[in-house]
């Protein structure tokens, strides 16, 4: 059974917002540890699922199909994101590291 149109739009442009959300972090400003940025990836993607639970139509079934979709397509977004802020704590670390040595 294919999703209501209205239910994939509001998935379209919760995963486009969350991207946006993502991609305006600056890595740079204020780094905090690796299990404390995917509380907060968690954190906001939980906010996107509650906020656009209250906009999904359709009878429950369709509502709770489109919620799973959105929440595989914000995963889907979120995992690149969190590989991206580990390798940069590495670097980090690293850079941390020979400059102690020096």
């Amino acid at each position: 059974m294919a999703l209501l149109q209205a239910n994939k739009d509001l998935i379209s442009t919760g995963m486009k917002e969350f991207s946006i959300l993502l991609n305006q972090q600056d890595m740079r400003d204020n780094p905090i540890p690796e299990e404390a940025m995917v509380i907060v990836v968690n954190d906001w993607m939980s906010f996107y699922i509650n906020y656009y639970r209250q906009k999904m139509t359709g009878e429950q079934q369709e509502q709770d199909r489109a919620l799973q979709e959105l929440q595989q397509g914000l995963n889907t977004l979120a995992n690149p994101f969190l590989t991206k802020y580990r390798d940069f704590l590495k670097t980090l670390s690293s850079l941390s590291k020979l400059l102690e040595s020096s």
